[in-house]
């Protein structure tokens, strides 16, 4: 997986916050000489995202942060009043998230 500069915002982020920096790695699905790396500035910021941005504390793993991802889709489609389009989101996540990895 390759980080983006709104990946390494939301990293520099999380160690601002506290976060133990092996839980920030698992959440990217990364080592932690990735968060070092972006705690260097070697993703083209050393800015951290705002808290309002950054997901919960802790280890989700990358199962939890792709279903995540999924699930705030899915809350976009159906403000917008895209049903089926939320449903087959929902449906696609679970998918993901209960296959054998």
């Amino acid at each position: 997986m390759v980080l983006s500069v709104k990946d390494a915002e939301i990293i520099i982020g999380m160690v601002a916050r506290g976060d133990d920096q092996h839980h920030v790695a698992a959440w990217f699905g990364e080592n932690q000489g990735r968060v070092a790396d972006a705690l260097a500035g070697k993703y083209g910021t050393t800015k951290a995202a705002p808290d309002a941005d950054l997901p919960p504390s802790g280890p989700p793993g990358m199962k939890g942060r792709r279903l995540r991802f999924k699930v705030g889709k899915a809350i976009e489609a159906l403000d917008a009043g895209k049903n089926a389009e939320a449903l087959a989101l929902l449906k696609e996540g679970l998918t993901n998230f209960n296959k054998n990895e």
